[in-house]
């Protein structure tokens, strides 16, 4: 574990810069999968309209966690969670998908024995007359799908499940989309086709929250980051200026650097 004690006051505040719609609102979750062990213990964190928000931290800071409790997945034992203001607290995940969250975890994240356009008819089974209009938008987005729409998603290559888990999650057409270390176990040809898609998901209107293990190419595209240490959100800013900060250079990225190798 890092020695959080040490670091300073963010440069730059914690929340969503001024001006900006806050959409995704996390406040001081404590949250665990056994009761009196809490691997979020008081985590905050804000994500604006429109905004690429990254989560880096060391193994077992509560990263994926907090993905999970954001998504009904994980109890969530006091604290608070807004959806555009309203209260999703501890919401079932059906729920959160209805309202505009979409999740895509780190594995088992297609219906392998499915094609690829039955994955994607899966992403819409709340709301099935909007499969060829939201079809349509996943082929500008992933254009290699629509010429694959037959083939089965287990026969797929590692970066292209990954492509049909991210386009399932957007037939719901959400206003955030969470991401579970997206590039994991990817080539790094294809983890560099990961954040692409990342970035083009958000700059079509997508809010993004991602948690991601490449802790230097994740800043590199965010908008803004936060490192979580302890079940905590101990160091936050925009991306540039956490890659530049000596404290979380020292104390994390290059960790997290030799994590990735």
């Amino acid at each position: 574990m890092s020695d959080t004690s040490t670091l300073t006051t963010p440069t730059h505040p914690g929340g969503v810069p001024e001006g900006k719609e806050v959409l995704l609102r996390a406040d001081h979750i404590v949250a665990g999968y056994i009761p009196g062990v809490h691997i979020l213990d008081g985590c905050s964190i804000e994500v604006g309209k429109g905004e690429l928000v990254g989560i880096i931290g060391p193994n077992g800071a509560g990263k994926s966690t907090l993905l999970k409790a954001l998504f009904g997945l994980v109890k969530i034992h006091s604290g608070t969670v807004t959806l555009g203001g309203e209260d999703i607290t501890g919401m079932k995940a059906n729920s959160l998908v209805a309202r505009g969250v979409g999740f895509v975890p780190q594995t088992n994240n297609v219906f392998p024995s499915l094609s690829v356009e039955e994955n994607m008819r899966m992403g819409v089974y709340l709301r099935p007359k909007v499969f060829d209009e939201r079809w349509s938008f996943i082929g500008d987005l992933f254009p290699v799908l629509h010429e694959r729409r037959n083939q089965r998603a287990g026969a797929m290559s590692g970066g292209e499940r990954q492509m049909v888990a991210m386009a399932r999650a957007l037939m719901m057409n959400p206003s955030v989309l969470l991401l579970d270390e997206p590039s994991a176990g990817l080539s790094p040809v294809r983890q560099d086709e990961t954040f692409l898609r990342t970035r083009m998901i958000n700059k079509a209107g997508v809010s993004v929250v991602m948690v991601e293990q490449n802790a230097r190419r994740c800043l590199q595209i965010c908008d803004r980051g936060y490192v979580l240490d302890q079940g905590k959100d101990a160091y936050t800013g925009t991306g540039r200026e956490l890659q530049s900060d000596p404290k979380v250079i020292s104390l994390y990225l290059g960790s997290l650097a030799e994590d990735t190798k």
